[in-house]
């Protein structure tokens, strides 16, 4: 107990590695990389990006499950890393909840529905009859099997009482691709690949998927708006090793929420197609929890095997 209480008294006194379980250019990666310098200007050390791409996002969300619980090696999770991809594996190499301290949702990930603009279609409810009057006549696009986008879908079939069927991609892009070739006639894409292609009227927005509308489309509803309790959005959230002293587990809360607050860090992200975020370490845990039952209820729900 001494040890520890000495080790929170001087931390940080080296360079924090923060690892990002995706590679560059990525939605984690670009959180990281906003709030890398303000977090390294209010510690006094270096907080160094170490990208460990590879399984989803479970690769380098592993290696820091392991790590020492010190504060020097922290991770940018997702709703992949922390509640989906549990789900999609026979055997899983961490606990997300046991594993993990958490400090702060950071961010959210909007999720928005996009069709072709030749479906007769211009809101969820117009969209919902149309599946209905035609079964299994809509195929819709995400960028991969258990993906959030992937599950938004099949929130949409489950509370809607439809049968669209998905067509997984390897990546938002070249989903958007066969969407605007009209191979396929609905999207739910991330909206930073989705909004160049809203703006220039190729594809018709219908909704967002998340429980608020966002704050840069205000006209655009919500999918619940329509379909009660329906919500789903992805989301990147700080966490470090099991058995972080508490007084660097707040040290760590109150520095990433004083950067998320800064007006530079807020247009950053939101530049990114971001939804700056905050809180406390406790919301995050219940998000997590939460969204492991969800995850793993709408897996099951898809049909998704495990591998």
């Amino acid at each position: 107990m001494a040890a520890r209480g000495a080790l929170a008294q001087g931390y940080p006194d080296r360079p924090i590695r923060l690892v990002v379980p995706y590679a560059p250019g990525a939605a984690a990666d670009q959180l990281a990389r906003v709030l890398a310098r303000p977090l390294a200007q209010a510690l006094g050390q270096p907080v160094v990006i170490d990208n460990r791409a590879g399984a989803g996002g479970t690769l380098g969300a592993d290696m820091v499950a392991k790590a020492s619980a010190d504060g020097y090696t922290l991770l940018l999770g997702t709703d992949a890393t922390q509640a989906t991809n549990l789900h999609l594996a026979r055997k899983f190499p961490y606990d997300p909840l046991r594993q993990f301290t958490p400090l702060v949702l950071a961010a959210v990930n909007p999720i928005v529905l996009v069709v072709h603009p030749s479906l007769p279609a211009r809101n969820v409810a117009e969209l919902v009859r149309y599946a209905k009057a035609h079964p299994r006549a809509l195929s819709y696009g995400s960028s991969g099997i258990g993906t959030p986008h992937h599950l938004a879908g099949e929130l949409l079939n489950e509370r809607a009482g439809i049968a669209m069927v998905h067509v997984p991609y390897k990546g938002g892009a070249p989903a958007m691709t066969d969407l605007l070739g009209g191979n396929i006639n609905v999207l739910f894409a991330s909206l930073a690949t989705a909004l160049p292609y809203v703006q220039n009227g190729q594809v018709r927005v219908l909704a967002v998927t998340q429980a608020q509308r966002h704050g840069g489309l205000p006209q655009v509803p919500t999918i619940g708006e329509t379909l009660p309790g329906y919500a789903l959005a992805g989301w990147l959230g700080l966490f470090a090793p099991a058995g972080l002293p508490g007084a660097i587990q707040t040290r760590l809360q109150a520095e990433i929420n004083k950067a998320l607050a800064d007006e530079a860090v807020r247009s950053a992200l939101e530049q990114a197609g971001l939804v700056p975020s905050g809180g406390t370490p406790q919301a995050l845990d219940a998000l997590v929890r939460e969204e492991l039952a969800t995850r793993g209820r709408l897996v099951k729900a898809a049909g998704i095997e495990p591998e």
